[in-house]
């Protein structure tokens, strides 16, 4: 008799193919394992109206999960991993982090213009602070309106609702098969990504070894690394889902880079830190907080909201 194990996911396209992936990979590490999915629509998508910093952030993806997880009725959740609060609820661990794909931000305009060449004032949609104070950083003229959905919708709404654009994340549109809407990819001087952004996060009870073992096997180190110094330095810096913070973690040669950016809402004023570390047992955790250390230095503490 085949094991089955029961995946909790939210039920958008997205969320879907991410725990599709997750779930394949986890049959093919091992054969004779079936992975059900158990579809959730959480309080974050069925309230619409409102931008996420104004109905509590981050979790409210992610509650009705941890707590079915909890309970045993669930085995595993998958979550975008830039959805993810970064401290682990008690009795839940992070049993895997898949390999990140492209963490950039792509810039979608029906219209086709750039950035740069968006006409003076033009509405932009987001709900996502740091997207936003980092478009005010470049284009203070532009007026940032709130926008909320599937990836999908607001497409849609940026070609008939008002808005002459709006920024949506490259590896949700690679696996939609949407990158064709994309006018364009935001560079990383531009836009730097959310903590997390582009990695799939697989949420496991922390007592429940036999379920930990088998997840271990999609987890991919350097990923994690990268990841994982993102979060810290969100976590050190004492900001969450409301704060306009950015952050890029790298493997490359034995090291771990991590550049991060720290915006007033507005856009005004932004305090850049970057530096790297030889890979190590504590390396995440330090490089994350030693970063955050010299944006406060550096003045980043009056900006936070």
């Amino acid at each position: 008799m085949a094991e089955i194990l029961r995946l909790g996911t939210r039920t958008s396209a997205l969320a879907m193919w991410q725990a599709s992936h997750v779930a394949r990979a986890l049959e093919a590490a091992w054969p004779g394992l079936h992975v059900a999915l158990v579809p959730f629509v959480t309080k974050g998508d069925r309230t619409l109206d409102k931008p996420l910093p104004e109905i509590g952030g981050k979790g409210l993806f992610t509650q009705e999960l941890e707590e079915d997880l909890l309970a045993g009725r669930l085995d595993l959740a998958v979550h975008s991993l830039k959805d993810l609060p970064t401290a682990d609820p008690d009795g839940l661990a992070l049993g895997a982090i898949t390999e990140r794909a492209d963490p950039r931000d792509a810039w979608v305009c029906p219209a086709g213009h750039s950035l740069a060449d968006l006409p003076e004032g033009a509405v932009v949609g987001t709900s996502s602070l740091r997207r936003a104070s980092q478009l005010l950083r470049v284009r203070p003229d532009l007026t940032i309106r709130s926008i909320r959905g599937k990836v999908e919708t607001r497409i849609e709404k940026t070609a008939t609702g008002g808005y002459d654009a709006t920024v949506l994340a490259v590896a949700g549109l690679a696996r939609l098969k949407r990158m064709d809407d994309a006018t364009g990819i935001l560079d990383l001087d531009t836009m730097l990504p959310a903590p997390g952004q582009a990695a799939l996060g697989v949420q496991v009870r922390a007592d429940d070894d036999r379920v930990g073992r088998l997840v271990a096997s999609v987890d991919h180190a350097p990923t994690r690394q990268a990841v994982e110094a993102e979060r810290h330095f969100l976590t050190a810096l004492g900001g969450g889902c409301s704060a306009p913070i950015a952050a890029l973690g790298t493997v490359d040669g034995g090291r771990l880079h991590l550049r991060g950016r720290v915006c007033s809402v507005d856009g005004a004023q932004t305090v850049e830190v970057e530096d790297a570390l030889p890979l190590g047992p504590t390396v995440a955790h330090d490089l994350g907080h030693a970063l955050a250390e010299a944006a406060l230095a550096d003045g980043a503490r009056v900006l936070l909201p």
